[in-house]
């Protein structure tokens, strides 16, 4: 069970055709009203996964 990658976290980030590791801005979940206009328009973009974690080979090799 050591070798398989959380099914959950299966769904959460997403590897493009130039091998990038992107995932969803964390906060959109709830309590907007409090947040400020630009913060919601920065969030709202995907972003890539830091290059040390995209690197991790167990990774890469479990989501396909």
């Amino acid at each position: 069970m050591a070798d398989q990658m959380k099914k959950s976290f299966k769904k959460r980030i997403r590897v493009t055709k130039t091998g990038k590791v992107i995932r969803r801005q964390m906060g959109l979940g709830h309590s907007r009203a409090k947040k400020s206009r630009t913060t919601m328009q920065r969030k709202k973009n995907l972003t890539e996964i830091s290059r040390a974690d995209s690197l991790n080979k167990f990774v890469i090799r479990n989501l396909s």
